[in-house]
């Protein structure tokens, strides 16, 4: 679906914005724009990450945006973002993305219309800002999550699946500062000193914050999954350590239990007739020493 969202007749440029375009309205475009074989190439590839590239008579920029919609189990890039096209000229401005996106008639009502972008590059440049903008709210929940699994780690009995829960998180932590900084060309290029402005700037501020937290959300997952194991590790200790102090009161019983269920004729104290009242003090006797010893120790 091809959508004029700006014309010449209002504005100093043409935007056009197509919704999951057909092979027809992919070709028209293509050919009333003189667009390269290699840029639609790129578009058509679903799991192409960013990227800034002058390709003679327009500029061309894939942007991802987070998508609006993310399962607990997405970890991959087509799973956590969506794609967007930009094309653009000194004339015109042509976004491609295969989702619904709300872009558009919010940069036209809260941008176009009350700032007057003067040129396709101050148009292109909010467009990227409200790209930017979709990791925003993602990022709170993101560390609203983290916060959910500290708290069941150090609070709560640990789940089976908060591991499984761990892994995941981390992967979306990861996947989603991997497309930020691998947008960071597209910043550079859109606030170059011959074009660099108030709105330029306000865009590489946006995406300096966005960088900077999910550096600390990244950061912030390596520990929290280095601290679940060191956990893991300490419990599991723990659980060694009681069945071994166990296995320390058992043995000099199970030994003197072993020497006297041998069966040889000759053997000391066999016909006593207080032998197993005898036995079953001493066993107690050595109970009762390795317990003092161990409480003297501190090991219980």
């Amino acid at each position: 679906m091809i959508q004029t969202v700006t014309d010449k007749s209002e504005y100093p440029f043409e935007w056009l914005d197509l919704l999951d375009p057909n092979d027809e309205e992919l070709k028209s475009i293509t050919e009333k724009y003189d667009l390269h074989e290699s840029s639609i190439k790129d578009w058509l590839q679903t799991d192409h990450l960013p990227k800034y590239e002058d390709v003679g008579s327009y500029t061309f920029i894939i942007f991802r945006i987070h998508a609006e919609c993310v399962s607990a189990e997405a970890d991959t890039v087509t799973e956590l973002t969506d794609k967007v096209a930009i094309f653009m000229n000194a004339q015109t401005v042509v976004t491609l993305h295969k989702k619904p996106w709300s872009g558009p008639e919010s940069i036209k009502d809260k941008q176009i219309t009350q700032h007057e972008c003067k040129n396709t590059h101050h148009l292109v440049n909010e467009i990227v800002k409200s790209c930017l903008a979709t990791f925003d709210g993602p990022s709170a929940k993101l560390t609203r999550d983290i916060e959910y699994y500290e708290e069941n780690m150090f609070l709560k009995n640990r789940k089976a699946s908060l591991l499984e829960g761990l892994y995941y998180l981390r992967r979306k932590v990861e996947v989603t500062r991997r497309i930020i900084m691998l947008s960071h060309d597209i910043i550079e290029k859109m606030d170059a000193p011959n074009h660099s402005n108030t709105f330029t700037r306000d865009t590489r501020d946006l995406y300096v914050r966005l960088s900077n937290i999910y550096d600390t959300l990244f950061e912030n997952m390596n520990q929290l999954v280095m601290i679940y194991f060191s956990i893991s590790s300490q419990r599991t200790n723990e659980i060694v350590r009681v069945l071994t102090v166990f296995s320390v009161f058992f043995m000099p019983l199970t030994f003197i239990v072993g020497i006297y269920g041998m069966n040889f004729d000759y053997m000391p104290e066999l016909r006593l007739r207080l032998g197993y009242p005898g036995v079953m003090i001493v066993m107690g006797a050595i109970t009762l020493g390795i317990y003092v010893w161990f409480k003297r120790r501190g090991w219980l």
